[in-house]
Protein backbone atom coordinates (compact mmCIF):
# COMPACT_ATOMS: atom_id res chain seq x y z
CA UNK A 1 0.00 0.00 0.00
CA UNK A 2 1.25 3.41 -1.05
CA UNK A 3 -0.58 6.24 0.96
CA UNK A 4 0.26 9.75 0.82
CA UNK A 5 -0.01 11.73 4.77
CA UNK A 6 -0.19 15.32 4.11
CA UNK A 7 0.47 18.27 6.28
CA UNK A 8 3.08 15.96 8.60
CA UNK A 9 4.47 19.19 9.44
CA UNK A 10 3.47 22.56 8.94
CA UNK A 11 4.55 25.21 6.67
CA UNK A 12 6.57 27.02 9.30
CA UNK A 13 7.80 23.95 11.03
CA UNK A 14 9.46 22.83 7.80
CA UNK A 15 10.95 26.45 7.63
CA UNK A 16 12.20 25.85 11.24
CA UNK A 17 13.15 22.33 10.70
CA UNK A 18 15.37 23.87 7.33
CA UNK A 19 16.89 26.03 9.54
CA UNK A 20 18.49 23.73 11.39
CA UNK A 21 19.30 21.07 8.57
CA UNK A 22 20.78 23.61 6.21
CA UNK A 23 23.31 25.18 8.64
CA UNK A 24 24.47 21.45 9.30
CA UNK A 25 27.30 19.40 7.88
CA UNK A 26 26.68 17.15 4.99
CA UNK A 27 28.38 14.65 3.67
CA UNK A 28 28.72 11.68 0.76
CA UNK A 29 25.13 9.80 0.60
CA UNK A 30 27.03 6.63 0.81
CA UNK A 31 27.64 7.29 4.58
CA UNK A 32 24.53 4.55 5.05
CA UNK A 33 24.49 2.78 1.86
CA UNK A 34 24.56 -0.70 1.27
CA UNK A 35 26.72 -2.24 -1.37
CA UNK A 36 23.90 -1.99 -4.07
CA UNK A 37 23.02 1.37 -3.06
CA UNK A 38 26.86 2.31 -3.43
CA UNK A 39 26.76 1.78 -7.00
CA UNK A 40 23.22 3.47 -7.80
CA UNK A 41 23.26 6.70 -5.14
CA UNK A 42 24.71 10.25 -6.04
CA UNK A 43 22.99 12.52 -3.17
CA UNK A 44 24.45 14.20 -0.15
CA UNK A 45 23.18 13.38 3.34
CA UNK A 46 23.19 15.56 6.72
CA UNK A 47 25.70 13.75 8.57
CA UNK A 48 24.23 10.87 10.92
CA UNK A 49 24.86 11.25 14.79
CA UNK A 50 25.66 14.82 14.40
CA UNK A 51 24.10 17.69 16.22
CA UNK A 52 21.84 18.88 13.75
CA UNK A 53 20.92 15.50 12.84
CA UNK A 54 19.50 14.77 16.40
CA UNK A 55 17.35 17.97 16.44
CA UNK A 56 15.95 17.66 12.96
CA UNK A 57 15.16 13.82 13.67
CA UNK A 58 13.25 14.53 16.80
CA UNK A 59 11.49 17.17 15.53
CA UNK A 60 10.30 14.51 12.91
CA UNK A 61 9.43 11.77 15.10
CA UNK A 62 7.51 14.20 17.27
CA UNK A 63 5.50 15.09 14.35
CA UNK A 64 4.94 11.57 13.72
CA UNK A 65 3.36 10.99 17.16
CA UNK A 66 0.58 13.50 15.88
CA UNK A 67 0.09 12.62 12.59
CA UNK A 68 -3.18 9.98 13.05
CA UNK A 69 -3.10 9.01 9.46
CA UNK A 70 0.40 7.77 9.97
CA UNK A 71 -0.38 5.62 12.68
CA UNK A 72 -3.35 4.23 11.69
CA UNK A 73 -1.39 3.32 8.01
CA UNK A 74 2.02 1.95 9.35
CA UNK A 75 1.13 0.98 12.52
CA UNK A 76 4.33 1.45 13.58
CA UNK A 77 6.28 -0.72 16.25
CA UNK A 78 9.70 0.70 16.15
CA UNK A 79 10.74 3.73 13.97
CA UNK A 80 14.40 4.42 12.39
CA UNK A 81 15.56 7.72 13.54
CA UNK A 82 15.09 9.98 10.35
CA UNK A 83 17.93 10.58 8.17
CA UNK A 84 17.77 13.61 5.77
CA UNK A 85 18.75 14.05 2.10
CA UNK A 86 19.72 16.23 -0.53
CA UNK A 87 19.99 16.54 -4.65
CA UNK A 88 21.28 18.97 -6.94
CA UNK A 89 23.49 19.13 -10.16
CA UNK A 90 22.29 15.95 -11.92
CA UNK A 91 22.35 14.11 -8.63
CA UNK A 92 20.11 10.84 -8.63
CA UNK A 93 19.83 7.77 -7.04
CA UNK A 94 19.14 4.67 -9.41
CA UNK A 95 16.62 1.87 -9.28
CA UNK A 96 17.29 0.31 -6.06
CA UNK A 97 15.44 -2.02 -2.98
CA UNK A 98 16.07 -1.28 0.65
CA UNK A 99 17.45 -3.55 3.00
CA UNK A 100 15.20 -6.09 4.90
CA UNK A 101 17.51 -5.18 8.12
CA UNK A 102 18.54 -1.94 9.39
CA UNK A 103 20.86 -1.18 12.23
CA UNK A 104 22.30 2.15 14.01
CA UNK A 105 25.80 1.91 13.45
CA UNK A 106 27.03 1.63 17.41
CA UNK A 107 24.29 0.74 19.40
CA UNK A 108 21.95 -2.46 19.40
CA UNK A 109 19.08 -0.80 17.55
CA UNK A 110 17.70 -3.04 15.08
CA UNK A 111 14.20 -2.70 12.78
CA UNK A 112 13.16 -4.88 10.14
CA UNK A 113 12.31 -2.46 7.29
CA UNK A 114 8.58 -3.08 6.44
CA UNK A 115 7.80 0.52 5.47
CA UNK A 116 9.82 3.24 3.67
CA UNK A 117 8.84 6.81 4.05
CA UNK A 118 9.84 9.84 2.55
CA UNK A 119 9.15 13.51 4.09
CA UNK A 120 9.31 16.38 1.28
CA UNK A 121 11.29 19.57 2.44
CA UNK A 122 11.15 21.65 -0.78
CA UNK A 123 7.95 22.61 -2.68
CA UNK A 124 8.06 20.76 -5.96
CA UNK A 125 8.08 24.13 -8.03
CA UNK A 126 11.79 24.85 -6.69
CA UNK A 127 13.29 22.36 -8.28
CA UNK A 128 12.97 19.84 -11.58
CA UNK A 129 13.25 16.31 -11.66
CA UNK A 130 13.94 14.42 -7.86
CA UNK A 131 10.81 12.27 -8.35
CA UNK A 132 10.22 9.28 -6.38
CA UNK A 133 9.68 6.80 -8.82
CA UNK A 134 7.88 3.36 -7.15
CA UNK A 135 7.46 0.61 -9.03
CA UNK A 136 5.04 -2.29 -9.09
CA UNK A 137 2.45 -4.89 -10.66
CA UNK A 138 0.84 -1.99 -12.29
CA UNK A 139 4.16 -0.32 -13.19
CA UNK A 140 5.65 3.25 -12.07
CA UNK A 141 4.11 5.49 -9.06
CA UNK A 142 6.17 9.11 -9.41
CA UNK A 143 5.48 11.04 -6.22
CA UNK A 144 6.53 14.40 -5.85
CA UNK A 145 4.86 15.96 -2.90
CA UNK A 146 4.61 19.91 -1.20
CA UNK A 147 6.70 20.71 1.33
CA UNK A 148 5.66 18.99 4.82
CA UNK A 149 3.91 15.75 2.83
CA UNK A 150 5.21 12.32 3.48
CA UNK A 151 4.76 9.27 1.38
CA UNK A 152 4.62 5.90 3.07
CA UNK A 153 5.00 2.92 0.46
CA UNK A 154 6.73 -0.97 1.23
CA UNK A 155 10.12 -1.02 1.43
CA UNK A 156 10.12 -4.15 -0.57
CA UNK A 157 9.33 -1.96 -3.69
CA UNK A 158 11.92 -1.28 -6.25
CA UNK A 159 12.63 2.55 -6.36
CA UNK A 160 14.45 5.27 -7.42
CA UNK A 161 15.09 9.31 -7.23
CA UNK A 162 14.96 11.08 -10.80
CA UNK A 163 17.70 13.65 -11.36
CA UNK A 164 17.52 16.82 -10.42
CA UNK A 165 17.97 19.49 -12.86
CA UNK A 166 17.36 22.72 -11.30
CA UNK A 167 17.15 23.65 -7.83
CA UNK A 168 17.92 20.96 -4.93
CA UNK A 169 14.95 18.91 -3.58
CA UNK A 170 15.63 18.21 -0.02
CA UNK A 171 13.70 15.54 2.54
CA UNK A 172 13.70 13.36 5.48
CA UNK A 173 13.95 9.72 5.05
CA UNK A 174 13.77 6.79 7.62
CA UNK A 175 12.15 2.98 7.84
CA UNK A 176 9.97 1.50 10.50
CA UNK A 177 9.13 -1.91 11.43
CA UNK A 178 4.99 -2.43 11.57
CA UNK A 179 3.20 -4.52 14.22
CA UNK A 180 1.85 -5.90 11.80
CA UNK A 181 4.38 -7.55 9.21
CA UNK A 182 2.07 -8.69 5.88
CA UNK A 183 1.42 -5.31 3.80
CA UNK A 184 -2.01 -7.06 3.14
CA UNK A 185 -2.57 -7.16 6.37
CA UNK A 186 -1.98 -3.86 7.13
CA UNK A 187 -4.23 -2.30 4.18
CA UNK A 188 -6.99 -4.68 5.36
CA UNK A 189 -6.86 -3.02 9.33
CA UNK A 190 -6.71 0.65 7.58
CA UNK A 191 -9.59 0.27 5.55
CA UNK A 192 -11.25 -1.20 8.37
CA UNK A 193 -10.54 1.54 10.81
CA UNK A 194 -11.32 4.25 7.98
CA UNK A 195 -14.75 2.77 8.20
CA UNK A 196 -15.11 2.83 11.31
CA UNK A 197 -14.53 6.01 11.79
CA UNK A 198 -16.69 6.83 9.02
CA UNK A 199 -19.75 5.06 10.51
CA UNK A 200 -18.67 6.38 14.12
CA UNK A 201 -19.17 9.97 12.97
CA UNK A 202 -22.25 9.12 11.10
CA UNK A 203 -23.97 6.87 14.29
CA UNK A 204 -21.45 8.06 17.14
CA UNK A 205 -19.59 5.63 18.94
CA UNK A 206 -22.36 3.52 21.15
CA UNK A 207 -23.84 1.88 17.68
CA UNK A 208 -24.38 -1.42 17.97
CA UNK A 209 -22.73 -2.12 14.44
CA UNK A 210 -19.50 0.59 15.12
CA UNK A 211 -19.01 -1.58 18.68
CA UNK A 212 -19.39 -4.89 16.45
CA UNK A 213 -16.75 -3.74 14.09
CA UNK A 214 -14.28 -1.86 16.43
CA UNK A 215 -14.20 -5.24 18.24
CA UNK A 216 -13.57 -7.05 14.49
CA UNK A 217 -10.69 -4.85 13.90
CA UNK A 218 -8.63 -5.13 17.25
CA UNK A 219 -9.24 -8.79 17.12
CA UNK A 220 -7.39 -8.96 13.73
CA UNK A 221 -5.08 -6.77 14.96
CA UNK A 222 -4.35 -9.38 18.01
CA UNK A 223 -3.83 -12.06 15.51
CA UNK A 224 -1.65 -10.22 13.34
CA UNK A 225 0.36 -8.42 15.11
CA UNK A 226 3.76 -8.75 16.47
CA UNK A 227 3.54 -6.85 19.38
Amino acid sequence: MMLEIPEVLSKQEVRNLRAVIDAGQWVDGNETSGHQARLAKRNEQLAQGSEAARRAGDAVMAALNRAPLFVAAALPLRVFPPLFNRYAGGQHFRTHVDNAVRSLAGTEFRIRSDLSCTLFLEEPEAYDGGDLVVEDLFGEHRVKLPAGHLILYPASSLHHVTEVTRGCRVASFFWLQSMVREDAAREHLFRLDKSIQTLTADRGGDDATVVELTGLYHNLLRRWADA
